[in-house]
């Protein structure tokens, strides 16, 4: 019967890099939540990929340049911006209207907005608009996108170890501890970190659209529509967003932050 032998000197090598790339990484506080992260990419560089993202997604799309839609998503997006204080300062704020029926919009790094006509519906008003937006541009700010490049780049050297480690098992065994240790990574490190990032957006997002002047409890009644008309949704444990629910439920916590900040901006 033929012995497997564990290597332990790829498990320390891959160890040893891990400690590096954590440490040596650049550190990152949010000036809204005070959470403290490390990145795994420049602010010169998740500009650079943004810009990059974004003139792709253009080059493919139908863009709406005129008309009410337009300038509403303009307007929503000029007064968000002037929102994030500090943290988006340096941004070269841009925002595009996309003709499809996706209900979705997303900020890439840097600050590049797009937003499809399918989620204007569901949006309603301004101020439930800002909601969207106010969490796509939170991801922005609060540099999740360099998180996560970290958080992969973290866990594939850790995969890697311990694949060099086993090389000396049965390819079958191999295959299965390998998936095995990949399921764990992806839903015990990697979505509750995407669910991490997505409640800190809602927060963030929060203040912005309160900050800009828009009621945020309109946010509540964005998310109830969400849910009365987005389907089934996985268990949350399967996600890397957080349910529908625990969405409102954590945006009803935040409230009473969000309307002293709203109260500031309509006295001003």
């Amino acid at each position: 019967m033929r012995r497997t032998h564990i290597k332990w000197i790829p498990i320390l090598l891959a160890a040893i890099f891990f400690a590096y790339q954590y440490f040596s990484s650049e550190k990152f506080v949010n000036p809204e939540t005070g959470r403290k992260s490390h990145v795994g990419l420049s602010v010169e560089q998740e500009s650079a990929l943004g810009l990059q993202g974004y003139r792709e997604v253009l080059d493919q799309s139908q863009t709406i340049n005129s008309g009410p839609e337009f300038e509403m998503v303009r307007r929503v997006a000029t007064r968000l911006a002037k929102a994030t204080g500090p943290a988006g300062s340096g941004f070269d704020w841009q925002e595009s209207l996309i003709r499809d029926k996706q209900v979705n919009a997303f900020c890439l790094p840097g600050g590049k907005i797009v937003v499809y006509t399918g989620i204007l519906p569901v949006a309603e008003n301004e101020a439930a608009l800002a909601t969207v937006l106010g969490h796509e541009m939170a991801h922005a700010t609060s540099r999740h996108g360099a998180q996560r490049v970290l958080q992969q780049n973290l866990t594939q050297t850790a995969l890697t170890g311990i694949a060099v480690s086993l090389s000396d098992m049965d390819y079958n065994n191999q295959r299965a501890v390998m998936g095995a240790l990949g399921a764990g990574a992806q839903f015990g490190v990697l979505m509750p970190f995407g669910r991490e990032h997505e409640s800190e957006a809602d927060h963030v997002g929060l203040i912005y659209m309160a900050r800009a002047g828009y009621d945020p409890q309109e946010s509540i009644r964005f998310w109830e529509r969400m849910e009365q008309g987005g389907g089934a949704q996985p268990p949350e444990f399967l996600s890397s967003h957080p349910s529908h629910g625990h969405r409102i439920q954590q945006l009803q916590s935040w409230m009473p932050q969000a309307l002293e900040e709203y109260r500031k901006a309509v006295q001003n």
